[in-house]
């Protein structure tokens, strides 16, 4: 957990830098970090649960279209559990974040600034984004890597309300063929297509999430299966 005091410098720091798209930087003022409820609902345990948030990360990524749960950290509404747990895990004062006005509340930013201190910036410069499907358009807003540097490319967060669906997933990582629901199989087919370059999506809801890396190819109705089907 990042103390009151690093927040406050990690802010600062930011709100000095100006942003590549034109936007300043959104970050909230220390009045919003004395909020209570900003001050809760961090990792209990930060070495334990950020280790099991990691993993539970990894295997998803490995594993595409499989369901972990995490439900380590309880961030204010309407951020979820799991992707609370994603934000903890993976963001830090180095690591610009995205927030969907629909997730972006007061609650949500002192919370954020005071567990993680990363500065919350525009699209184009975000490396994680967190909200709705349809928060997340354009898709093309977000970096997706260069040739030089294909890392270079947001991660986004969506929260969907289910995970459990007939979309086919298959590529590396999948025993022929994984279910799942996806937003927008076409979506998904296209950022495939930018392999090695593209976005790398992790679908959670509640404290349950599922990964889908631009690795992964969502098969559409005309296309066939491998033989042997996951179960």
């Amino acid at each position: 957990m990042t103390d009151l005091g690093q927040s406050g410098r990690a802010l600062q720091a930011q709100s000095r830098k100006p942003s590549s798209d034109g936007l300043e930087p959104v970050v909230p003022t220390f009045g919003l970090l004395q909020s209570t409820r900003a001050l809760e609902g961090g990792l209990a345990n930060a070495p334990i649960d950020a280790a099991h948030a990691f993993r539970a990360m990894l295997d998803a990524m490995a594993r595409p279209g499989t369901i972990q749960q995490v439900g380590v950290a309880a961030p204010p509404t309407p951020l979820g559990a799991a992707a609370g747990a994603l934000l903890l895990t993976l963001c830090d004062p180095d690591t610009p974040l995205w927030l969907a006005p629909s997730v972006a509340t007061d609650d949500v930013r002192a919370w954020i600034a005071f567990h993680s201190g990363a500065p919350i910036l525009g699209r184009g410069e975000a490396r994680f984004a967190f909200g709705a499907w349809e928060d997340m358009q354009p898709l093309s807003s977000f970096a997706i890597g260069t040739a030089d540097y294909p890392d270079r490319s947001a991660t986004l967060i969506v929260e969907v309300e289910a995970l459990e669906g007939d979309a086919r997933l298959t590529g590396p990582g999948v025993e022929a063929v994984a279910r799942l629901a996806v937003p927008d199989g076409e979506a998904f087919r296209q950022n495939a297509a930018l392999f090695p370059l593209g976005l790398d999506f992790f679908l959670t809801c509640g404290d349950r999430l599922a990964a889908i890396p631009r690795t992964t190819r969502v098969l559409g109705a005309s296309d066939s299966a491998p033989a042997r089907e996951a179960r």
